[in-house]
C-alpha cells in the first residue's frame, strides 16, 4: 500500500500543516490509555469527524496484520476500527516485541529491522524519530483530528532524552495532553501528582487536564481529593470514568493478564480454582501460561462466551479436568518449550493426551510448533545456529525456523467442521507433516488437514484419537475464535464430547463495546472543556 510522501522541514513537524490532536498519557502501563484512546476515536468519529489514531512506539506481543501483510500493534488496529478505518502501519510506526529481558525485535512500518538489546535500541532512536514523524505527517494529512496514545509513563526520566512516544511526540504534533490514572490499583492521586512533578515545565504546560479511570465506588467521596490534586498541580480533572463491566475489547498486551484480570469470570472476578469442577453445563478451558506468550487476544471471544470458563495454568497441578487446553502463540517458542519441560507441564500434557476422557489440546502458531516432533533453527533465530529442539511429539509435525517472516491475512477453510474462516498469520517457522499421511486419516489415528488456505495451502492439522481420548489440534491461524459461527461449532463439538447441551451463536463483535465505551466517555468527560482546549487549533 502506497502512502503520500511528506517532505519534512529541518524542524521535523515544526512547520507542517497539522490537524488538532489529543494525546492520551498514563501514569503507568495498563492505566487504560489504549481503551480511552479507542473510546475517543469512536466518540469523535460518530460525530462525523475524520479521525485517526497514532502511537509512535508500542511494546506488545499482541500484534495485528494489515491488509497488505504488515505488522502493527493490536491496540492501534482496534482504534482504527473505532474510527471506521482499516489498520495502517503509519498508526504504529515502531513496534517492539520482547524476545528476552533485555532485548526486542524492532518492527518499523510493519517490517522487522532486527533484534536489538536495550542500549543498541537507544542508539537507534534518534534516526527512528524522523521516520515516526514522517509517518505521522503522512497519516495526518486531510484529517479533522488525531488521537495519539503515549507509552508507559511520561515520567520515565531515565529514558526521556530519546523518548519517541510521549511529550516529545505531542510537541511535534502540537497535541494537547490528557493524563490518565488508574484508581482501581490504588495510589492514583500520588501517581498523578508525582508524574506531573517529574515532567518538565513545557511538558506540564501541554497537559490540559487529568482523568481518573476504572472507578468503582461512591463518586461523592472523590471531590476533596480531586480539589486537592488540582490545587497542587494547577490541572483540572476532565472526568472520572467508571469501571465498565463486560467490555469485550482486547487488552493491549499481557500486563492485565499477568495481574489476573483478563482471564476472569464476569461479574465479580477470580479465575477460579483448578481443583474446583466447572458447573455442570460449563466448559472449562485452560490457557497454558508462557513467559513469552503472544497474541493472547486469540482468547478474547472465549471470555465473552456464555457457559465457558477460561483460566490460566503454569504448572501441572493447575490443569484440573478441562474440556480444552490451549497452547498459545509464543515470541520465543523453543525457550518457552523448555520452560514447560522444566515445569513438568510437557509430561502432564502428554499424559492428558493419552488419558481416556482427557481434554482436547489446541496449539496455535508457536503452540502448534511445540506439539510437533521437533523445531529446527538452522539460522540461529532463537538458539545457536543449527540447534534442534525436541517437541512434545503430540502431532507428527516438523518445523524449521526461517528468517523470512510470514505475515498475512488468509481466507481459510476448516476441513473438519466444514466452515469458512478468516484468520491471520504471524510466524517465522514453516511446518510440514513428518512421514506419510493416509487418506483414511481419522480411522487410522493419523492427522488430517484441519485448516487450509484459499489457494490450497495446508496450515493446520488435527488428530482424532480413539478410546475416548481428546482430539489434538494445531494451526498457524490466529483469530480463529473471532468468527462467531465457527466458535459456536467448535465449542459445541467439545460440549457433545462432554455430554453437555449445545448452545446457539453468541455475537462477539467489538463494535457494540466500542459504542458503549464512547457513550461512557461522553457521559463522564467534561466534553466542553476537552474540546475547548482544541479551539485554538481550529477544532
Amino acid at each position: 500500500m502506497s502512502h503520500p510522501s511528506v517532505s519534512l522541514p529541518c524542524g521535523l513537524l515544526g512547520h507542517a500543516d497539522l490537524p488538532p490532536a489529543i494525546m492520551v498519557l498514563g501514569t503507568s502501563s495498563d492505566a487504560g490509555k489504549s481503551l480511552i484512546a479507542a473510546g475517543l476515536c469512536r466518540l469523535f468519529a460518530r460525530r462525523g469527524l475524520n479521525v485517526a489514531p497514532f502511537k509512535s512506539q508500542n511494546m506488545a506481543l499482541n500484534s495485528a496484520v494489515t491488509d497488505d501483510g504488515k505488522e502493527m500493534g493490536r491496540a492501534q488496529a482496534l482504534q482504527a476500527r473505532a474510527c471506521g478505518l482499516r489498520p495502517d502501519v503509519r498508526m504504529n510506526p515502531v513496534l517492539l516485541k520482547p524476545q528476552s529481558h533485555t532485548g526486542s525485535q524492532v518492527i518499523v512500518l510493519g517490517e522487522a529491522r532486527g533484534h536489538y538489546r536495550v542500549r543498541e535500541y537507544e542508539q537507534l532512536k534518534p534516526a527512528l524519530f524522523r521516520e515516526v514523524c514522517e509517518a505521522y505527517a503522512s497519516l495526518a494529512q486531510g484529517r479533522d483530528l488525531m488521537i495519539l496514545e503515549g507509552a508507559g509513563s511520561p515520567a520515565e526520566i531515565n529514558l526521556k532524552a530519546t523518548d519517541l512516544a510521549n511529550a516529545r511526540m505531542a510537541r511535534e504534533a502540537r497535541a494537547r495532553m490528557i493524563l490518565v490514572g488508574d484508581i482501581d490499583r490504588g495510589g492514583v492521586f500520588a501517581s498523578l501528582v508525582g508524574t506531573l512533578a517529574l515532567m518538565e515545565a513545557w511538558e506540564r504546560d501541554m497537559v490540559d487536564g487529568l482523568l481518573l479511570n476504572k472507578f468503582r465506588g461512591d463518586a461523592s467521596l472523590l471531590p476533596p481529593a480531586l480539589d486537592a490534586v488540582t490545587a497542587l498541580t494547577g490541572k483540572p480533572f476532565l472526568g472520572v470514568v467508571p469501571w465498565v463491566e463486560k467490555l469485550l475489547l482486547p487488552e493491549e498486551d499481557s500486563v492485565a493478564y499477568r495481574a489476573g484480570r483478563i482471564l476472569r469470570r464476569e461479574p465479580g472476578g477470580g479465575q477460579g480454582d483448578a481443583r474446583t469442577e466447572a458447573p455442570e453445563d460449563e466448559l472449562d478451558v485452560v490457557l497454558v501460561d508462557l513467559p513469552y506468550l503472544s497474541n493472547l487476544s486469540d482468547l478474547d471471544p472465549l471470555l465473552a462466551e456464555p457457559g465457558v470458563r477460561v483460566r490460566a495454568a503454569k504448572c501441572p497441578d493447575e490443569l484440573g479436568d478441562p474440556a480444552l487446553i490451549i497452547l498459545p502463540g509464543s515470541k520465543c517458542t523453543a525457550s518457552d518449550l523448555r520452560t514447560l519441560r522444566e515445569s513438568g507441564m510437557e509430561t502432564a500434557l502428554r499424559a492428558e493426551a493419552e488419558r481416556e476422557g482427557g481434554a482436547d489440546i489446541l496449539g496455535i502458531c508457536g503452540g502448534m510448533q511445540m506439539m510437533g516432533k521437533y523445531i529446527a533453527d538452522p539460522e540461529g533465530l532463537e538458539d545457536a545456529a543449527g540447534h534442534v529442539e525436541e517437541g512434545f511429539g503430540l502431532l507428527p509435525l516438523v518445523t524449521t525456523l526461517t528468517s523470512g517472516k510470514i505475515l498475512r491475512r488468509a481466507t481459510a477453510r476448516d476441513e473438519i467442521l466444514g466452515l469458512p474462516l478468516t484468520v491471520y498469520e504471524i510466524h517465522h517457522g514453516r511446518t510440514e507433516l513428518f512421514g506419510p499421511q493416509s487418506p483414511a486419516g481419522a480411522a487410522e489415528g493419523l492427522p488430517q488437514v484441519w485448516t487450509r488456505t484459499a489457494n490450497g495451502e495446508e496450515h493446520g492439522w488435527m488428530r482424532e484419537q480413539e478410546g475416548g481420548k481428546g482430539a489434538l489440534w494445531g494451526t498457524y491461524g490466529h483469530g480463529l475464535f473471532d468468527d462467531d459461527t465457527w466458535r459456536c461449532a467448535f465449542l459445541n463439538r467439545l460440549r457433545r464430547r462432554r455430554g453437555k447441551s449445545a448452545r446457539g451463536v453468541t455475537p462477539c463483535s467489538p463494535d457494540a463495546s466500542l459504542e458503549r465505551l464512547a457513550d461512557v466517555l461522553e457521559t463522564h468527560l467534561d466534553m466542553e472543556r476537552l474540546c475547548a482546549g482544541l479551539e485554538s487549533r481550529g477544532f
